[in-house]
C-alpha cells in the first residue's frame, strides 16, 4: 500500500459530474497526480475544463497563484478506460446512485488494478458492504462520502464497512487531510452520518406543517431566530429539492426498519408529486422569483391590533418566567383576578395539557417559549377556545418591547423545543448504535449541514434532562414512539453525567 503522502501518489476518479469534478479539484490542489474517467464521449475532458476555469477563478479572486493553478492543472488528465487506471494507488468511484452499476465497476477494477491498491466509492445513500459483495478482496474497499460542492465542502465521511481494513480507513483519512478535507469514520448504515443525522430537522418541520401548528414562514423564521439555524427546515427542504431529500427520508427510514423517529410527514410526499420541488421549480414550501428570492414569505411574524394588557398572573413561574414577565413593564399579578390572561412557559407540554394540569381558565391561558433564544422572537401558543383578546394583548404587549412574535396553535414543545429535541435526540441514538464516535457525530453534523451546534452539543445546552423532559411529554401528549428519548440520552440524563460520556 502507497503512503497516501508520497509525492507521487495517483489517484483515479470515474465519474466527471460535479462530484467527481469537486474530488479532481481538491486532489489537484494537494499536489496529487489524477486521472478522470468518463464513460461518455467527451465527459472528462469537459470536467477537465470546467476545473481548469475553477482553477483560473481562484488566482482572479487572489487565493491561489497563477504558477500554483498551472500545476495543479497540470496533475490532472483525462483517460479512455477502466484498464487505463491500473497504475493508480487509490481509485474513487463518483457516478451517479446505481447499485449494479458501481458494484459492476468494482468488480472490474479488482481484475485491473493492484492488489494494494485502495478502492472508495463516493456513494452517499447505499451501504458499501453491497457495493463490495461479489468482491474478493472487500478489506480495501470503503466509502469516501464528500459533501457538495466538493471545493467548499470540508468534510469528508470515511465509511467503514464491517469488512474494511483498518488500514484502508488510515489511508483514506490521511488522504482527506492531504486534500484539505475534514475527515470523520463512519459506520456502514442507512444514510452513513448526516444524511441520517439531517432527518430529524427537516422532518419534525413537516409534522409541525401537517399538524397545521404553523405555516412554513412561521416555522422557518422561529428556527432561525430562536434556534439560532442558519436556514429553517423548511427553506432548506426547498434548497436540497424534494426529489432529493423525500426519497432519502424513506430510504433511512426504510433502512431502520421503520423507526417512528425518523418517518416523514404527508406534506413532504405531497409536495414531491406536485411537482413542487423548491427553488429548482419555483415552488416548494415557498414561491420563488426569477433571482430566487421568496415571494410568498410573510416573515412568520403575527401583528395585532389590541392594545397590549396592563396586568398579567403568571402560572407555575420559575426565575426564568419571572424574568421574562418583569421584563414585560407590566404589572404582574399576585394571584388570579378572574379577568386577566394567564401566562405560563411549558416545556414539552401544550397549552392544553398544561391547562387541564394546572387547573387553570383555559380561555384565557397564554403560554410563551422561552426555553430557547426569546431575545429576538418569542413563540406564543394557547389552547383551543382561548379568547383571542387576552392572547392579543399578550402578543402585543410583548412586541412592544421590540420582539418579534409568532402566534401558533396548540402544539406540545412549541416549534423550537420540538425541533431541537428531536435533532438531540437523533444525535444521540446515532451515538447509541455506533454510527461514530459522540465528537464525531458533532463534528460532521456542524460541517456537513451547518448546524449551529452538533446534536449531542444542542442536548448539553438545552439541559439532558430538560431534553428528557420535553421529548417524554411530546410523546405523552401524542402517544407517537416518535418522541420516545434515546436511551443514549435517558441514562446520561438519569446519572446527571455529560452526554459525551463513553459506555
Amino acid at each position: 500500500m502507497t503512503d497516501p503522502l508520497d509525492n507521487d501518489l495517483h489517484l483515479g476518479v470515474i465519474g466527471a459530474g460535479a462530484m467527481g469534478q469537486g474530488i479532481v479539484q481538491v486532489a489537484a490542489a494537494g499536489g496529487i497526480s489524477v486521472s478522470l474517467l468518463d464513460a461518455r464521449d467527451g465527459a472528462a475532458d469537459a470536467g477537465l475544463a470546467t476545473v481548469a476555469k475553477r482553477f483560473d477563478r481562484l488566482v482572479e479572486k487572489d487565493r491561489m497563484t497563477a504558477p500554483e493553478a498551472a500545476a495543479a492543472k497540470a496533475r490532472a488528465g483525462p483517460v479512455a478506460g477502466l484498464p487505463d487506471l491500473a497504475g493508480c494507488d487509490v481509485i474513487i468511484e463518483a457516478v451517479f446512485e446505481n447499485l449494479e452499476l458501481k458494484q459492476g465497476i468494482f468488480r472490474d477494477l479488482e481484475g485491473i488494478v493492484r492488489g494494494d491498491c485502495i478502492l472508495a466509492s463516493n456513494t452517499s445513500s447505499l451501504l458499501i458492504a453491497s457495493i463490495a459483495r461479489d468482491c474478493a478482496d472487500k478489506s480495501r474497499i470503503a466509502g469516501m462520502h464528500f459533501f457538495n460542492p466538493v471545493p467548499l465542502m470540508k468534510l469528508v465521511e470515511i465509511v467503514q464497512s464491517a469488512d474494511t481494513s483498518g488500514e484502508t480507513v488510515t489511508f483514506l483519512t490521511a488522504l482527506a487531510l492531504r486534500m484539505t478535507r475534514t475527515p470523520v469514520t463512519v459506520r456502514d448504515a442507512p444514510g452513513f452520518l448526516v444524511n441520517h443525522g439531517g432527518r430529524a430537522y427537516t422532518t419534525e418541520a413537516m409534522r409541525i406543517l401537517h399538524e397545521r401548528v404553523a405555516t412554513p414562514a412561521q416555522i422557518d423564521a422561529v428556527m432561525r431566530d430562536c434556534g439560532h439555524f442558519r436556514m429553517g427546515p423548511l427553506e432548506l427542504a426547498d434548497l436540497t429539492g424534494m426529489d432529493v431529500n423525500y426519497p432519502v427520508s424513506l430510504f433511512v427510514y426504510n433502512g431502520y426498519d421503520q423507526d417512528p423517529r425518523l418517518k416523514t410527514a404527508f406534506p413532504h410526499r405531497a409536495l414531491l408529486e406536485a411537482g413542487r420541488l423548491g427553488r429548482k421549480t419555483g415552488h416548494g414550501n415557498y414561491r420563488y422569483d426569477d433571482s430566487g428570492g421568496k415571494s410568498d414569505d410573510d416573515g412568520g411574524s403575527t401583528a395585532f391590533a389590541s392594545p397590549p394588557t396592563n396586568a398579567i398572573c403568571l402560572i407555575e413561574p420559575d426565575a426564568a418566567l419571572i424574568e421574562f414577565a418583569t421584563g414585560l413593564g407590566c404589572e404582574i399579578l399576585a394571584s388570579d383576578d378572574g379577568a386577566c390572561p394567564l401566562v405560563a412557559a411549558p416545556l414539552g407540554e401544550d397549552a392544553t395539557s398544561f391547562a387541564v394540569r394546572t387547573g387553570c381558565d383555559a380561555g384565557r391561558l397564554v403560554c410563551v417559549d422561552i426555553h430557547c433564544d426569546s431575545s429576538k422572537r418569542v413563540t406564543v401558543m394557547s389552547p383551543p377556545g382561548i379568547l383571542t383578546d387576552r392572547r392579543d394583548a399578550v402578543g402585543a404587549l410583548i412586541a412592544a418591547g421590540g420582539r418579534a412574535v409568532t402566534v401558533i396553535n396548540d402544539s406540545p414543545g412549541f416549534i423550537c423545543q420540538r425541533i431541537r429535541a428531536m435533532v438531540a435526540n437523533l444525535g444521540c441514538e446515532m451515538a447509541q448504535i455506533g454510527i461514530a464516535e459522540p465528537e464525531q457525530i458533532d463534528l460532521a453534523m456542524r460541517l456537513g449541514l451547518n448546524y449551529p451546534l452538533g446534536p449531542l452539543e444542542l442536548a448539553e445546552h438545552i439541559g439532558l434532562a430538560e431534553t428528557v423532559a420535553i421529548l417524554t411529554r411530546m410523546q405523552a401528549v401524542t402517544g407517537d414512539d416518535r418522541y420516545r428519548p434515546s436511551l443514549w440520552l435517558k441514562r446520561r440524563a438519569a446519572l446527571k453525567l455529560p452526554v459525551y460520556t463513553p459506555g
